[in-house]
C-alpha cells in the first residue's frame, strides 16, 4: 500500500490558470524543502518541462487513453518514488476527456484512479455570486470526485474577493487561495501552446519564480499539504521499465470493427537487398541516438527508460548543433517538437542531414514521430531536410488534434502488421507523400485512412505513442539495433 500525499489541480475549463497554479505550487513546495513529484494529465509535452524546472525532477504524464487506466497508478508511483508530495496538473476542464469516450482520459478519471483530492482553479475575473453555482455544479456532478478546495484566480480587488468568498460560504468548499492578476507570471504561447522551456531557459526560470511567488503569497500552503495528505492509499506497485519488459502485457484493447479495411494507396516497392549482419559484439550495448535540443523536445521519460532496460545505450544529440550522430549509433529515435520553428537551422546543418540520410538508407532502425517525420522529409516549407522520405512537408493554418486508435499496416521496426496502438496527433503541418514506402498505420477515426511511412528500417508517422503501454516496442527496436 502506498500513501504518497498528492493532489490534483483542475479547472472548469482551459485557460483558467491550472498551469500557473500547479507549477507555482510545485516550485513553492520545493522551495520549502519538500521533494515534489510533478505530473500532468493527458498527452501534453510542454507543461512537464515547466514542472521539471519547478521541482528538479522529471515531469511525467498520466494518460488513461494512451496507457490504459490500469497503468495510471503504477506510472504515478514510479514518478513519485522517494518524494514527499505529488502535484498533478489536470487537462482541459475537470470532466473533459477523449471525445465520445465518457470520462476516459479526463482529469476526473485520473483523480479517481489516484484516489486524490482535487483543487479547483476558478477564473473569477468576470463573476461574483455566480461562482457559487459554478463550484456547486462541479462538486455535485460526480460524487466520486472529491473537490477539496478552490483557488480563485484573476481576482480584481479586495472587494471582489469578499464577494466571492461570501458566495462560496454556502457551497461548503474551502477557499485555499486567491490570486490577483499578475502579467509577469504569464508564459508566451504560439501555435501549439506554451513555448517549451528548452527554447527560453532564462525566461522560463523567471516565469516559474514568479508563479511560485504568486502561489506562496496567495495560497494557504499548509492547508494544501494537509489536503494532499488525506489522499487514499494505492494498492498497486510502482511501474518499472525492466519489469514491464518481462511482465505480461495488460489486456488488449477491443478489436477494430470487422468491416474496417485499410487499403494503402501509396506504391509498394520491393524491399532493398538486405545488408550484411552487423551484430553488436557480446557484452556491448547498441547505441540508440535520441534527438533532443530545442527543436525536438517532445518525449515521454518512460521511452528512454524502456530503451535502456531493453539493453540500449541511450545517447541524446542535438540536430541544431551536432554535425554527426553519436559514435557507434545503431538506432535513431527522433521524437516530436518544433522543426517548423527551426527549419532554417536544421536545413543549414547539412552535414548532419546527410549523416541521418545515409544512416536511414543503410536499413538501420529509425523511429520518427511527428517532428521526426518532418525532419526526414525531402523538404519542410521549401527548405531541404534529410531526404529520407520522398515527401514534402509544410505549415498550414489547420490544427490536427485528437486521440487516435490505429492498426499497424506494415511490418516495421516498431510493430508487426496487425498490431494495435493508441496514439495522439497534434500538429499544424501537412505532408504530401511522394513515391516510395508503405503506410505505417491505419487510423480508424475520425475517418478511416492510412498514415505515415515504413521504408527500409524507417518508421515515420504523425502519431505520438506512449511506449509504456506497449513495452514490446522497445524490445523489438533494440533487437533490430543489435542485428541490423
Amino acid at each position: 500500500m502506498s500513501s504518497v500525499p498528492r493532489l490534483v489541480v483542475a479547472a472548469p475549463s482551459s485557460g483558467s490558470g491550472k498551469t500557473t497554479v500547479a507549477t507555482g505550487l510545485m516550485a513553492a513546495l520545493t522551495a520549502r524543502g519538500l521533494a515534489v513529484s510533478p505530473h500532468k494529465v493527458g498527452p501534453d509535452y510542454i507543461d512537464p518541462g515547466y514542472h521539471a524546472l519547478a521541482t528538479g525532477r522529471v515531469g511525467r504524464n498520466l494518460d488513461a487513453y494512451l496507457c490504459g487506466s490500469e497503468l495510471i497508478g503504477p506510472l504515478f508511483l514510479h514518478g513519485a518514488r522517494g518524494c514527499d508530495i505529488a502535484v498533478v496538473e489536470g487537462v482541459m476542464g475537470l470532466y473533459d476527456g477523449a471525445a465520445g469516450e465518457g470520462e476516459l482520459a479526463s482529469t476526473a478519471q485520473v483523480a479517481k484512479l489516484l484516489r486524490a483530492p482535487v483543487v479547483l482553479v476558478v477564473d473569477a475575473s468576470a463573476q461574483s455570486r455566480s461562482v457559487a453555482a459554478l463550484v456547486h455544479g462541479f462538486v455535485s456532478w460526480d460524487p466520486e470526485v472529491r473537490i477539496g478546495g478552490v483557488i480563485l484566480n484573476k481576482v480584481a480587488s479586495d472587494r471582489h474577493e469578499a464577494l466571492l468568498r461570501e458566495a462560496l460560504d454556502s457551497v461548503g468548499v474551502p477557499v485555499l487561495g486567491v490570486l490577483r492578476r499578475a502579467a509577469r507570471a504569464e508564459t508566451p504561447s504560439r501555435h501549439l501552446g506554451l513555448v517549451p522551456v528548452a527554447e527560453r531557459r532564462a525566461g522560463a526560470v523567471d516565469a516559474v519564480g514568479a508563479m511560485a511567488a504568486q502561489v506562496a503569497g496567495g495560497c494557504d500552503l499548509e492547508a494544501l499539504v494537509s489536503l494532499a495528505r488525506g489522499a487514499g492509499a494505492l494498492s498497486c506497485a510502482g511501474w518499472d521499465a525492466g519489469t514491464a519488459l518481462v511482465s505480461p502485457l495488460p489486456p488488449p484493447l477491443p478489436s477494430p470493427a470487422p468491416d474496417l479495411r485499410f487499403r494503402p494507396e501509396r506504391p509498394r516497392p520491393q524491399a532493398p537487398p538486405s545488408s550484411p549482419s552487423r551484430e553488436v559484439p557480446p557484452g556491448g550495448l547498441p547505441v540508440v541516438a535520441v534527438a533532443g535540443g530545442a527543436a525536438f523536445t517532445f518525449s515521454y521519460a518512460e521511452q528512454a527508460e524502456l530503451l535502456a532496460a531493453a539493453g540500449a545505450d541511450v545517447v541524446v544529440f542535438d540536430p541544431l548543433r551536432d554535425e554527426g550522430l553519436p559514435d557507434g549509433t545503431r538506432g535513431l529515435v527522433i521524437g516530436g517538437g518544433f522543426p517548423e520553428v527551426y527549419a532554417s537551422e536544421l536545413s543549414a546543418n547539412e552535414q548532419l542531414r546527410k549523416a541521418v540520410g545515409a544512416f536511414a538508407e543503410s536499413g538501420a532502425p529509425v523511429a520518427a514521430e511527428c517532428a521526426g517525420l518532418l525532419y526526414l522529409c525531402r523538404e519542410l516549407d521549401g527548405l531541404p531536410m534529410c531526404g529520407t522520405l520522398g515527401a514534402s512537408a509544410r505549415m498550414t493554418g489547420r490544427l490536427t488534434l485528437g486521440y487516435r486508435d490505429a492498426v499497424a499496416v506494415s511490418d516495421s521496426v516498431l510493430a508487426g502488421a496487425g498490431a494495435r496502438v493508441r496514439g495522439h496527433e497534434f500538429h499544424r503541418t501537412a505532408v504530401e507523400p511522394g513515391a516510395g514506402g508503405n503506410p505505417a498505420w491505419g487510423v480508424r477515426a475520425p475517418a478511416p485512412r492510412v498514415e505515415g511511412f515504413v521504408q527500409r528500417g524507417v518508421h515515420a508517422s504523425y502519431l505520438h505513442t506512449h511506449w509504456a503501454s506497449e513495452p514490446g516496442v522497445a524490445r523489438r527496436f533494440v533487437e533490430r539495433c543489435r542485428t541490423s
